[in-house]
C-alpha cells in the first residue's frame, strides 16, 4: 500500500509523569513569563488545582491573575470579556489549568489579546496575522487533547453552533501532563471525557486526511485507553492507569492535529447547541452508529478490533460497535437519544445542521444530509 505524503512538526513540548505542576513555574520562567493569566474554572477550587498552579508560578517569582469564570461550551462573549480582563493586567503570558473549555478559552484570549476582532474573524485556520503569547496547557481531564492542538473550539453567541478557530501560533508551547490532576475527577467527567478520547482515536485513524504519522498516534491512543477505563471506573485511585488514560487522550488529540474527525463529532454539536447535551454523552450515543455506517467504506475498524474479543459472525466493526456501547453503559451514560428527550420531529434539522460541520467532509464513507438522518434516527 503507498504511503501518501504528509508534513508533520511536533506541535509542542510534553512534560509528562505524577508530580510535573510543580515545574510550572520553572517551566513558565524558561519561556520568558512575567505577568501570567491563569486561566482555570471554579469548579476545579475544591480540588485544589488551581491553587497548587498559583503557587507554583509565585514561588517562581512571577506574578499571576486569576480568570477563573470558564464555563462548559465557551462562548465568543466568554472570551470577549476574559481578553478584557487580561488587556487591565497587561499579561505577557497565558497558563491554563483544567479541561477542554478552559484550554480552549485561553487559546481563545490569546487570539483577541495579540490579533484584536472578535473570534469569528479566526474561524477557520491560519488567520492571525501577529505573534501571539508563549502558553502553557494543563489539562485535569483526560479527553479532550486540546492542549495538543492548535484550535480553539469556542461557541457562536447567537447560534451556539461551535466555531474551529485554528493557527499554530496559538498552540501551546508545552503541555503539562500530571496524572495526579485526573484523580480529583468526578465519576461523571471521568466517563465523558473518556468516550470523547476515544471517539478522536477511532475517528481520526479512518478518517481521509490520516496518514502514517496520526495513524500511529490513533492506533496508540485506543490501545491505552480501551483496557484502561474499566480500571479507573472501578478503581479512580489506580494512578497507572488515569497516566495511562491521559497519554492516550493526548495522542489522540496529536493525532487530530495531523489528521481530522469524522461525523460523529458532527452530528454530536447540534445535540449540545439545541439540547444542551454534554459533548462525551452525545459522542457514546452516536459513535457505535456511525461505526456501522462507515464499515463498508474502510477495512480499517479491523485494526482497533484486533484486540477486542468478537462473537461468531461478526464483522470487524460491528465488533468495534459493541465494544463502544459496553464501554458507555459500563459508565452508566445513555445509549439513545430518546432517553435524553431528545424530540424525534427535529433530526431532520439536526441532520441538516450536522451536514455543514467541518468535521463531515473528512468522514471515510462520504455522507448526504439524509445519510446523517439515517444515523440520527439509528441513535434516537
Amino acid at each position: 500500500m503507498p504511503l501518501p505524503p504528509f508534513d508533520f512538526t511536533p506541535l509542542n513540548r510534553v512534560v509528562c509523569g505524577p508530580g510535573t505542576l510543580a515545574r510550572l513555574g520553572e517551566l513558565t520562567k524558561e519561556l520568558g513569563g512575567n505577568r501570567v493569566l491563569l486561566v482555570t474554572d471554579r469548579g476545579l477550587l475544591h480540588a485544589g488545582h488551581p491553587q497548587r498552579a498559583e503557587k507554583a508560578l509565585r514561588d517562581a517569582g512571577l506574578e499571576v491573575f486569576i480568570y477563573d469564570e470558564t464555563h462548559e461550551n465557551p462562548s465568543s462573549k466568554e472570551v470577549a470579556e476574559a481578553t478584557l480582563f487580561a488587556k487591565q493586567k497587561q499579561i505577557d503570558f497565558i497558563v491554563a489549568v483544567g479541561g477542554g473549555s478552559s484550554m480552549d478559552c485561553a487559546k481563545g484570549i490569546n487570539f483577541i489579546y495579540t490579533n484584536g476582532g472578535t473570534m469569528a474573524d479566526y474561524k477557520g485556520f491560519g488567520k492571525a496575522t501577529k505573534p501571539m503569547l508563549p502558553s502553557i496547557g494543563v489539562p485535569t481531564t483526560a479527553g479532550t487533547g486540546s492542549e495538543a492542538q492548535s484550535y480553539a473550539l469556542i461557541s457562536d453567541e447567537k447560534t451556539h453552533l461551535k466555531m474551529a478557530c485554528g493557527d499554530k501560533k496559538v498552540a501551546f508551547r508545552i503541555a503539562i501532563l500530571d496524572p495526579e490532576l485526573t484523580l480529583s475527577q468526578p465519576h461523571f467527567v471521568t466517563s465523558v471525557t473518556a468516550i470523547d478520547a476515544i471517539a478522536h482515536a477511532i475517528e481520526s485513524y479512518v478518517c481521509t486526511k490520516r496518514n502514517p504519522v496520526s495513524a500511529m498516534y490513533s492506533l496508540t491512543a485506543w490501545h491505552y485507553l480501551e483496557p484502561n477505563l474499566p480500571i479507573v471506573l472501578q478503581d479512580p485511585s489506580n494512578l497507572p492507569a488515569r497516566q495511562a488514560m491521559q497519554v492516550g487522550s493526548h495522542f489522540a488529540g496529536v493525532a487530530i492535529e495531523n489528521a481530522m474527525l469524522g461525523i460523529t463529532h458532527s452530528c454530536a454539536n447540534p445535540l449540545t447547541a439545541h439540547y444542551g447535551i454534554t459533548h462525551g454523552t452525545a459522542i457514546g450515543i452516536l459513535l457505535p452508529h456511525v461505526i456501522r455506517f462507515n464499515e463498508s467504506a474502510t477495512p480499517l475498524y479491523a485494526d482497533l478490533a484486533r484486540s477486542l474479543k468478537p462473537i461468531r459472525g461478526e464483522s470487524p466493526g460491528e465488533t468495534l460497535a459493541r465494544k463502544i456501547t459496553e464501554l458507555v453503559q459500563m459508565t452508566g451514560q445513555p445509549t439513545r437519544l430518546r432517553e435524553l428527550e431528545v424530540s424525534e420531529s427535529i433530526l431532520p434539522l439536526l441532520a441538516l445542521e450536522a451536514s455543514e460541520q467541518w468535521t463531515a467532509k473528512f468522514n471515510p464513507r462520504p455522507v448526504t444530509e439524509g445519510d446523517l438522518l439515517t444515523v440520527y434516527q439509528a441513535a434516537w
